[in-house]
């Protein structure tokens, strides 16, 4: 069960978010995602995919940096996808798909409400390659994820959403967080 911070400020902010998608109001008690802080510091990475410019935590950032070129070392090519985001954006990204005629219930099976995703963390990113389209399930038979698979965890990194993950959020394999352990969610 998640709970919102001691924060009153903080609360109506996230509840202002939630209100205005139509996330429903038991969703904080039905919700099985850690409440996800946005950090102090972040830092310039790189563009991405799409020539957005992405921010990651200082230590998420040298991690993506040192396993990419590892796996460049390898042959394998890793870019970022998506990295960073806030709040506003989180609500935003659920905005242009309920606009686009798709119910709640179904975005939130792949993208966290504002306040859970773990990309508010600036330690989550999604990952592509060069041998698939972005974000697809086709991802998982890429070499990119039989690398990261084996490789990943030894820079920190770990896939969130497996196949039947515990989270309600749909398989991810794309999806990986940099585990800090000076730093909780």
């Amino acid at each position: 069960m998640s709970t919102l911070s001691n924060s009153g400020s903080f609360d109506k902010r996230l509840l202002s978010l939630h209100q205005s998608l139509g996330i429903p109001p038991d969703y904080l008690a039905a919700c099985r995602l850690p409440m996800c802080n946005e950090p102090e510091v972040l830092v310039d990475a790189e563009l991405d995919h799409y020539q957005r410019l992405q921010k990651l935590t200082p230590e998420a950032f040298a991690a993506w940096t040192a396993m990419k070129l590892a796996a460049k070392q390898a042959s394998v090519t890793l870019f970022l996808i998506s990295a960073f985001r806030g709040f506003q954006y989180q609500h935003d990204l659920i905005l242009g798909k309920l606009q686009g005629g798709r119910s709640i219930g179904d975005i939130l099976k792949v993208n966290a409400a504002p306040g859970f995703s773990e990309h508010h963390t600036g330690r989550a990113v999604d990952i592509g390659t060069t041998e698939c389209d972005a974000v697809g399930i086709e991802f998982e038979n890429s070499l990119a994820f039989q690398w990261l698979s084996k490789n990943a965890d030894g820079f920190g990194f770990t896939m969130t959403y497996p196949r039947d993950n515990p989270s309600g959020i749909d398989y991810e394999p794309w999806h990986w967080c940099f585990s800090d352990p000076e730093q909780q969610l």
